[in-house]
């Protein structure tokens, strides 16, 4: 199976994050990558070389111009303030229904980062564009016929909606993915099975008949991203029955996860999807520091398994998984299952 990392993602190193109302180190960190790495070259994965570089364009069929031309510049911008941070971080957010889109920059950090986990560095920008280039290339590999292909994307993007980026998520990669699909004239579903519900994903695809987006995460009346995620949201429009939310109850287990595991891919297989977009999310394990579920290893390797089944092809996008020990164990884990099954 192919696999894609571009090592300059490492230089996305946010510090910032705000938990439970005390800043602490943010979880979104190169080390991530390294243990997913060696995580997968216990099952004999190995990166090939990086994927050539697609600019924005990619992303600007999923992501809004002012958005990505924010990204861009913030940084920069941030830094001629006087006093200003490392980082650029939006310290106050608008009630859209009445918000007018602000020219400032401390303005234009609170319409465009919908929460404090997804501070923006220097190096920002050109390492979420190359998480992106990863994306496409998995898309574009299993478009051409491979059974599976896998992207090492960080920073993450299931949270980041057509313009707001939140939860560490910068872009949205699972949605790139999808997209760069639908124009080579594929039908996808989304397979979202972080902890945390594909937020930004849903809103992308909402009101859109032609990618179905599927979401197995910890119940948001409890848990981040708090106000979207319940069972009620199905689409709108023309995407009206084309999204799927299976909320579980905080610390479900592998029983009650593997189940709604194969309630979603019941979902997909009526939709029709020729392609699948696995949104892959590690912190459902016992041992995630947040706590939203208490999947274990086991329970991930028999995901891997399950999924490695399937009769469509899939296209791998990592999502979350905060440091851990275990992190490393359960992406060999989940590979070691899929591959199994391949």
């Amino acid at each position: 199976m192919r696999v894609f990392y571009a090592a300059d993602t490492a230089r996305h190193a946010p510090e910032f994050f705000l938990l439970r109302g005390r800043p602490a180190a943010n979880e979104e960190r190169a080390e991530r990558a390294e243990r997913l790495l060696e995580g997968i070259g216990r099952v004999g994965l190995q990166t090939e070389e990086p994927p050539a570089p697609s600019g924005p364009h990619p992303a600007a069929l999923v992501h809004s111009p002012r958005y990505l031309e924010f990204l861009e510049t913030a940084w920069t911008t941030w830094q001629a303030l006087p006093g200003a941070g490392p980082e650029v971080l939006g310290n106050v957010q608008p009630r859209r229904e009445e918000a007018s889109y602000p020219t400032g920059i401390v303005g234009r950090a609170g319409w465009h980062m919908g929460d404090l986990a997804c501070p923006i560095g220097e190096h920002t920008y050109r390492a979420a564009l190359r998480a992106a280039d990863c994306a496409i290339a998995v898309a574009d590999t299993v478009a051409q016929g491979a059974h599976a292909a896998y992207a090492l994307a960080r920073p993450p993007g299931h949270h980041t909606s057509r313009e707001v980026a939140s939860g560490h998520c910068i872009l949205n990669n699972a949605a790139i993915a999808a997209q760069h699909l639908v124009l080579k004239g594929a039908r996808p579903a989304i397979l979202d099975i972080d902890v945390h519900h594909g937020n930004g994903t849903q809103a992308i695809f909402y009101d859109r008949p032609d990618v179905m987006m599927v979401s197995v995460h910890t119940d948001p009346n409890n848990f981040y991203p708090w106000f979207v995620g319940h069972a009620h949201e199905t689409g709108i429009g023309p995407g009206e029955g084309a999204n799927l939310n299976i909320p579980l109850a905080m610390r479900a287990g592998d029983a009650i996860w593997l189940d709604a595991l194969e309630t979603a891919l019941g979902a997909i297989h009526r939709f029709g999807a020729d392609i699948l977009v696995l949104s892959l999310g590690l912190d459902v394990h016992e041992s995630d520091p947040l706590g939203g579920m208490s999947v274990t290893t086991e329970g991930i390797r028999r995901a891997g398994q399950r999924l490695g089944q399937l009769d469509i092809p899939v296209a791998i996008i990592q999502e979350g998984g905060y440091l851990s020990a275990a992190l490393t164990d359960n992406i060999a884990a989940f590979f070691d299952g899929f591959l199994g099954e391949a």
